[in-house]
């Protein structure tokens, strides 16, 4: 079988209509409500209705991914879902959105790796069509953190949204052209960093006294030591892996986590910030689905265009981290 790629053929992106702004978060004291924005960047999120869960956001960013390219459903091959907030521990979530969605020839699944999640599941879709196992991938970013964050911690709950975001990967022929090159690290060792520890086979729901287990916990220091370090290694390797240069890159497409980890990045890696897409201010930290909302945004507003060279980057739980570099 001849060697074939894959490419990025459209996106699609959804944001709960609820925006929360910071000044909307009264159970912090008002002297407290400024820092969020000086530690991260961020004056609003938005929060899925109560009717709403990871799927839901799932489905929607979907169909405008499909709808914006006129892709009939019923032609997909397969469909990922990344989410570390499904709807139920099973069956999968993506399950729920295959059916919905109407795309009945089409296999799917979920995978987990956090905030990476998009990264892996893109780079897990490109294995699969440079196989020859599918033609097509519909890869989907879904997460709902509002659902696993305490309303009183001051450490995480303000820095997270809601979103979800969808890139349809198709099989060409070019290997310029599309998803060039990518890498994927993990480092377990660092599993406690950022947790939830309850909900699952070793520590189930029925044996938990109290609700906070049940809540997202994160070491803010680590995790933005580790962002900035392995974020900024991962674009190097990335790029120069595929042999091409930083100058090359028309834009970087990072894990929307916190402004100051992207300065940092852009800083130590020798690419002006003004080449890196923007949007946590609006949106907070979406978790898996910030990175394809942000590529989605960023194709939409011109930032990111046709034949541009772009990096993908995310780190997260795991911990893990990845890149991706793509022609679009």
């Amino acid at each position: 079988m001849d060697m074939c790629y894959s490419r990025i053929v459209s996106t699609g992106s959804y944001l709960p209509h609820h925006e929360v702004s910071n000044m909307e978060l009264t159970q912090f004291s008002a002297a407290r409500i400024p820092l969020i924005k000086e530690k991260t960047g961020i004056g609003s999120r938005r929060h899925a209705g109560k009717d709403e869960a990871a799927s839901d956001l799932a489905l929607r960013a979907a169909q405008v991914c499909l709808e914006s390219n006129g892709f009939p459903a019923l032609d997909l091959d397969a469909i990922i879902l990344a989410t570390s907030t499904p709807d139920r521990i099973m069956p999968a979530s993506a399950t729920t959105v295959q059916a919905k969605l109407g795309a009945a020839n089409a296999f799917a699944f979920d995978t987990n790796s956090v905030c990476s999640g998009a990264v892996y599941a893109i780079d897990l879709a490109d294995a699969m069509i440079k196989s020859g196992k599918c033609k097509n991938v519909l890869v989907i970013a879904s997460d709902v953190y509002s659902r696993i964050l305490n309303p009183k911690d001051f450490a995480t709950y303000p820095y997270f949204g809601d979103g979800a975001g969808a890139v349809l990967l198709e099989r060409c022929e070019h290997e310029q052209t599309g998803i060039i090159h990518s890498i994927l690290r993990t480092d377990g060792s660092g599993s406690e960093v950022i947790h939830v520890p309850a909900g699952g086979s070793r520590m189930p729901g029925w044996c938990v006294e109290t609700t906070d287990k049940f809540y997202f916990r994160m070491n803010g220091r680590q995790v933005y030591n580790f962002a900035v370090k392995e974020g900024s290694s991962v674009i190097i390797e990335c790029i120069e892996g595929a042999g091409y240069t930083r100058e090359d890159i028309g834009c970087v497409i990072a894990h929307q986590a916190n402004l100051n980890v992207l300065e940092e990045i852009a800083e130590k890696i020798g690419i002006t910030f003004d080449r890196f897409f923007v949007n946590l201010q609006k949106y907070g930290n979406t978790a898996g689905a910030s990175v394809v909302i942000a590529l989605d945004e960023a194709i939409r507003s011109g930032k990111a265009k046709k034949g541009d060279l772009v990096v993908l980057v995310a780190f997260g739980g795991g911990l893990s981290w990845g890149a991706i570099l793509a022609r679009l």
